[in-house]
């Protein structure tokens, strides 16, 4: 196993941005009704039934133009909540894309899938090592869960062609024992595991050993209240989607450094005049970052600069319009499409993104059940 390299940092969510109501009735999947001007190779998006009665991967094709269509349904073998998590990565692709795992909350355990382009082999199901999975994260071989449930924690894994196993003496506990966790991490050098909190406000991190065990957690105050979502960007730069209590109109994004082991502030609480900021994705090239609004049913742009700081893609920040109660989001490997679950419209909205970031709607694959969460594309 490489040896890793540690960095310090923590992150906030809100209860807000976890919410579902009034979501449609269970009904067949439909494919997206448009398509992009520009080609690109096919791939595959994968969100999670939730569903208590027992949880499965829900697939979708994804053509060249960035449509979705149903590509079936794999068993986790564990079951969800039924309700949202309040979290962001519930179901997460390897970095080198041959693994999916996902999060059962309800049975307190995690599945390992093998990806075989669009369809998914079931390798096994394991104990979370604590209660309540809501977020995972994978890289080098190794994975993380972060568990939500009693006073919350951490617990690693090694991952192969056999599936997941724990790995002893790994578990590490959370800033406090209410903290609302919201989301678990690699940094992209895989040395240090971020999670954010949504009831302390702070950005964790923890040093990740040439063992796979995870020492910590490091504290960080976050610069804006109730950050929830995050992702990566040029050079290690951590952007935080930040909710602000759910207050309207209030919410915004942060940026910081992840140089010298610890974290400084680049760009502090860009608003994005939108309610519930949550959920972050990141353009493959790092030039462009996207939050869903779940308050507003809307998509927020920042422009990334070089030096990690953010840029609003539009005055209002409204980049983007999506069905109700935008969840998750995630952009496909090519960095041509970005895809946001619209929990409350039972669907997956699907974007084109142009050169200079702006986002162009390609339709929507409708029909998700009740309580869908998570998101992962190719």
């Amino acid at each position: 196993m490489q040896p890793r390299v540690a960095i310090a940092g923590a992150l906030v969510a809100i209860t807000a941005c976890g919410q579902i109501d009034e979501l449609p009735p269970t009904s067949p999947l439909s494919p997206g009704s448009a398509s992009a001007s520009r080609g690109s190779e096919p791939g595959a998006a994968f969100t999670l039934s939730n569903s208590p009665a027992g949880n499965a991967v829900l697939v979708f094709a994804r053509s060249s133009h960035g449509a979705l269509t149903s590509a079936g349904s794999y068993p986790t073998g564990g079951t969800g909540t039924g309700a949202g998590l309040g979290s962001q990565g519930a179901v997460t692709l390897s970095d080198d894309g041959r693994y999916l795992l996902a999060v059962n909350a309800g049975s307190n355990d995690v599945t390992a899938f093998r990806v075989h382009g669009g369809q998914l082999e079931k390798l096994n199901t394991v104990p979370s090592g604590g209660l309540m999975p809501i977020s995972v994260t994978v890289q080098h071989g190794l994975a993380y869960v972060l568990n939500a449930g009693g006073a919350g924690g951490i617990s690693g894994f090694t991952l192969d062609g056999s599936g997941l196993a724990p790995i002893a003496q790994s578990a590490r506990p959370l800033s406090s024992g209410a903290s609302g966790p919201a989301q678990i991490s690699f940094t992209p050098n895989g040395g240090a595991l971020v999670v954010t909190e949504k009831a302390t406000n702070v950005i964790s991190t923890y040093a990740v050993d040439a063992d796979g065990r995870a020492t910590g957690p490091s504290i960080t105050p976050s610069v804006g209240q109730t950050p929830f979502g995050f992702a990566f960007g040029h050079n290690g730069v951590l952007i935080v989607s930040e909710a602000f209590g759910g207050a309207a109109d209030a919410s915004a994004a942060s940026s910081y450094s992840t140089s010298g082991g610890s974290l400084s502030v680049l760009s502090a609480s860009v608003p994005t005049t939108e309610t519930a900021a949550c959920w972050f994705a990141v353009t493959p090239n790092g030039n462009f970052a996207y939050t869903t609004n779940t308050g507003s049913g809307t998509v927020t742009g920042y422009r990334v600069t070089a030096d990690g700081r953010l840029q609003s893609l539009d005055a209002d920040g409204i980049t983007g319009t999506t069905g109700k109660t935008p969840l998750d989001d995630a952009i496909s490997r090519n960095g041509r499409f970005l895809y946001v679950l619209a929990a409350g419209a039972g669907a997956v909205n699907e974007f084109a993104i142009a050169a200079d970031g702006s986002l162009t709607s390609l339709g929507s694959a409708t029909g998700l059940p009740v309580g869908v969460i998570g998101l992962a594309v190719q």
